[in-house]
């Protein structure tokens, strides 16, 4: 199946990770190609050793990325990692595929939408796959068994609390 969190709010990859984490427990493989991330110091790539059977491939940069006019770099790193994830759908390299971030990758046109969903369409039935980030587009939530979109309420960063380690990332 497909399922697809999106929102402004947090707790997307969180809820993707917790997937992969119940999965664990019945001895599921997890794939989690990470869109626009590349650093090992986030949590999950901390952790990605200690689950078994869960991989992290990290396809982007450790740097800010200007969606309004990307780096060439990025869009070909957002390319590389759409190929990593078909080729892993296809192969059927893990029991779920978590792509993190690449709603707000299809959202902001560093890959196009209509071959991704085209894609999906196809593959979406022969393992779980997620799908998470900001803004999925129509065409993916139209796609997806299940859609999920996580509001924010209310949040601590309005009170000037910083990213916390283990915590947020």
């Amino acid at each position: 199946m497909l399922q697809v969190y999106t929102g402004t709010g947090k707790g997307k990859t969180t809820a993707a990770l917790g997937v992969a984490f119940r999965g664990a427990g019945y001895g599921l493989k997890t794939m989690m190609i990470s869109f626009l991330k590349d650093d090992p110091g986030y949590g999950e790539a901390r952790a990605a050793q200690y689950l078994p059977g869960f991989v992290l491939k990290q396809v982007g940069r450790d740097t800010f990325v200007n969606f309004r006019d990307p780096d060439p770099i990025d869009l070909e790193m957002c390319r590389n990692g759409w190929e990593l994830a078909k080729k892993a759908i296809s192969e059927r390299a893990a029991d779920i595929i978590i792509l993190d971030e690449l709603n707000i990758v299809l959202a902001t046109q560093m890959l196009p939408t209509e071959e991704v969903a085209d894609f999906l369409k196809k593959h979406s039935q022969e393992l779980e796959i997620i799908m998470t980030g900001r803004g999925a587009p129509k065409e993916i939530m139209n796609i997806a068994d299940l859609v999920t979109d996580m509001q924010e309420v209310k949040h601590y960063f309005y009170k000037s609390v910083t990213s916390r380690n283990g915590i947020d990332h």
